[in-house]
């Protein structure tokens, strides 16, 4: 999709757009870049290297039940292929977690312009930071937009600095309105003024940061 492709393109410049991608880059370099320094001068990866693996991916906020089940899946790999670099590891990583993410998937695209369960129908958007919720808040918002729905977004993560003028620049991007209160306002009150807001404008969709 083009609407995110290009920083210039959307007027993303300057500090809310570098803080974004920091927060990004460091969630990815956290992983990988300890994957590197796990198995570097290592001739094969043996059980102490998948130990130390498995810890790195639940402290990655991977997931217990995911990190068990891309072991489960190298270990299997390493008696096989006998993989012995840092590049071949992140590969096979990268290759197990796209795995997991397919399992449930339908071959369908989303439809957004199908009809909704509710009105207004509540999307609330959860994760650490630098996982990218405020990025996929503005796809989200695009896309329903794009396919005739009216959509607000809340913005109810009121502690994290600049997180409400983040999410702002999204709205204003994607055209849609937004609910927000000062920094360290009530969440759950910001949330409750975007669902009243919605419903009072008829709204569709009500995505809410937090």
């Amino acid at each position: 999709m083009s609407f995110f492709s290009s920083r210039k393109k959307n007027g993303l410049e300057g500090g809310n757009s570098d803080a974004l991608e920091s927060g990004l880059a460091k969630t990815r370099n956290s992983l990988f870049g300890k994957l590197n320094l796990l198995v570097r001068g290592k001739d094969q990866v043996g059980e102490e290297i998948l130990d130390e693996l498995e810890e790195i991916l639940v402290t990655s906020d991977v997931g217990v039940k995911t990190t068990v089940e891309i072991i489960a899946q190298i270990e299997k790999r390493v008696k096989r292929d006998r993989f012995v670099n840092s590049a071949e590891l992140s590969s096979i990583i990268r290759d197990e977690i796209a795995s997991l993410l397919l399992k449930n998937d339908s071959g369908r695209p989303v439809d957004f312009s199908a009809e909704l369960s509710s009105q207004p129908y509540v999307i609330m958007i959860v994760g650490v930071n630098g996982v990218g919720k405020t990025t996929s808040i503005g796809k989200i918002a695009a896309r329903y937009k794009s396919a005739g729905k009216n959509v607000i977004l809340g913005a109810a993560d009121t502690f994290r600095a600049a997180a409400t003028e983040q999410l702002d620049i999204w709205a204003q991007r994607a055209g849609v309105p937004i609910i927000k209160q000062g920094h360290g306002a009530d969440p759950a009150s910001v949330a409750f003024d975007t669902i009243a807001a919605a419903k009072n404008r008829n709204a569709d969709v009500v995505i809410i940061d937090t």
